[in-house]
């Protein structure tokens, strides 16, 4: 079996291909054709939740398939929209929820959201990223970290960011060669220490997070090595909580964080 630093690197290095192998296995090229054959009848919120195959197709493409059982939740969110900026899918700490309402936002476009490349092509880029990281978490969690985290880097202005999402905060703990029991230590003491240790700025430079993510890996694999199949314990890194103000003490804090 690859090692993780080499297993990671063999899928980044060529992405396109990787993604083009995932959109050509049978189960996912069956569900991305109905997906684009019918997203643009949805007019509304009540349509998307009719129809089930299509909602589990989107909430997987934004990483949120374990709430796909939580259909009141998620209509609440989409009913409040993201204009206001005390609006329930703005008050939550996961920002994937917002991307959702943002992709699928029929307040603010009624009939005509599912018409925009948002709707259709952008969620099933989407969906075939998602689909990559978690098959390549199947054979080894630490290949799906770093994939996610690649994906995630860009966008990270502070690590109160970092720290809200727990499979960034275990990518960022294990680069820094941190005890897992890190994790439990006050927020803000944590960010400090992340912030004398790392540029929150170097994980938009492609070098510089190549660097970072070859120390994960490599560090990663000194703990686990060879590892077989980790789906249970992604499971637990990426599941999100059943609703907003029911989470883990970590999200209450940093549902305060700065801005």
């Amino acid at each position: 079996m690859l090692n993780t630093y080499t297993n990671y690197q063999m899928i980044a290095k060529d992405m396109a291909k990787a993604i083009d192998r995932v959109e050509d296995e049978p189960t996912v090229k069956r569900d991305t054709e109905y997906y684009l054959a019918n997203i643009t009848k949805i007019k509304s919120i009540e349509d998307l939740m009719k129809d089930d195959r299509l909602f589990r197709y989107a909430m997987k493409a934004h990483g949120l398939a374990d709430m796909t059982y939580a259909k009141a939740f998620m209509v609440k969110a989409m009913k409040e929209g993201i204009d206001d900026e005390d609006s329930f899918a703005n008050k939550l700490t996961d920002k994937k929820y917002y991307e959702f309402v943002k992709t699928f936002d029929f307040v603010s476009f009624g009939a005509t959201t599912t018409v925009r490349t948002r709707a259709q092509q952008g969620t099933v880029d989407m969906y075939l990223r998602q689909t990559l990281e978690e098959n390549a978490g199947k054979q080894n969690e630490g290949v799906r970290l770093a994939l996610y985290f690649e994906r995630k880097a860009g966008g990270l202005t502070n690590f109160y960011q970092v720290l809200a999402d727990p499979a960034l905060s275990r990518v960022v703990r294990t680069a820094l060669g941190l005890p897992d029991s890190f994790a439990s230590a006050d927020i803000d003491k944590q960010v400090k220490l992340f912030e004398e240790k790392i540029d929150i700025a170097d994980f938009s430079d492609p070098e510089k997070l190549s660097k970072f993510l070859q120390r994960f890996t490599s560090l990663w694999e000194l703990s686990n090595p060879s590892q077989g199949n980790a789906t249970s314990q992604m499971n637990v890194l990426f599941a999100q909580p059943a609703e907003y103000g029911i989470s883990t003490n970590l999200l209450f804090s940093i549902q305060s964080m700065r801005r």
